[in-house]
């Protein structure tokens, strides 16, 4: 059975990752041996830096749902309700975005969220990951986009139409439900994270990583043949003035 270990490092290699791949579990309650999360964050996505930066072997830490409201929008998404002294901040904040032109409050409706409420959500480097993800988060460069969308074509995976605007945290509710979804980030998220202009997001289910990582290590050795194809087309049929 290949472990988490192993899968991330096929992805790391074949995808040239400079992020480690994060993985999420949501669960009814927080798992035996996995360390509580102390202190605060500003949004549920500021998790996932968190992770990603953590020492490889000490990844792993759990959240409780009030871990999660200091961020209105990412509390909606994950079904979180705000404490009745702080309900209104999602209101406010709404009403901030929709006052800038930012989005349109009828679009709220359609942004995805999570079936349940869970009891605890679970954070790690995927290699670390203590219980069995629900999705796991790729922050990629575009050529890297290309070869995991290529691969999820090939493994005949379901796929949520996309890629996906803002909010970047409805991409976990919308790959729980439809599978491996791609999200362009938002100014949110990329202040929270420090993720960088050259990256965008990919949300893949935890349970299709297996079939995922198989089908990548064909389309990473096949575009690398296709690279050199198109090259020597391009030498011939360039034509010097």
């Amino acid at each position: 059975m290949t472990t988490y270990a192993e899968l991330s490092d096929a992805f790391s290699r074949h995808l040239s990752l400079d992020v480690a791949p994060v993985a999420i579990a949501f669960l009814p309650g927080p798992p035996a041996g996995v360390a509580a999360f102390a202190g605060g964050a500003p949004s549920g996505c500021s998790f996932w830096r968190r992770a990603a930066e953590l020492p490889a072997g000490a990844s792993a830490f759990a959240t409780a749902p009030a871990d999660h409201h200091g961020c209105p929008i990412g509390s909606y998404t994950h079904r979180i309700d705000l404490p009745a002294g702080r309900a209104v901040e999602l209101g406010d904040t709404l009403g901030v975005m929709a006052g800038l032109g930012y989005l349109s409050l009828d679009e709220v409706p359609g942004i995805p969220r999570l079936a349940e409420t869970p009891g605890a959500v679970v954070y790690s480097r995927l290699a670390d990951a203590p219980a069995a993800p629900d999705v796991v988060v790729f922050a990629v460069k575009p050529g890297a986009a290309m070869l995991l969308g290529e691969a999820v074509i090939a493994a005949k995976l379901p796929r949520t139409n996309g890629p996906l605007a803002r909010p970047t945290c409805m991409a976990l509710p919308a790959a729980v439900a439809g599978g491996a979804t791609q999200s362009l980030g938002c100014v949110g998220n990329r202040v929270y994270t420090g993720l960088s202009d050259a990256h965008l997001y990919e949300v893949v289910r935890g349970r299709d990583l297996g079939a995922l990582a198989a089908a990548l290590a064909t389309v990473a050795s096949a575009n690398g043949a296709l690279r050199g194809h198109h090259e020597g087309r391009k030498r011939a049929l360039t034509v010097v003035a």
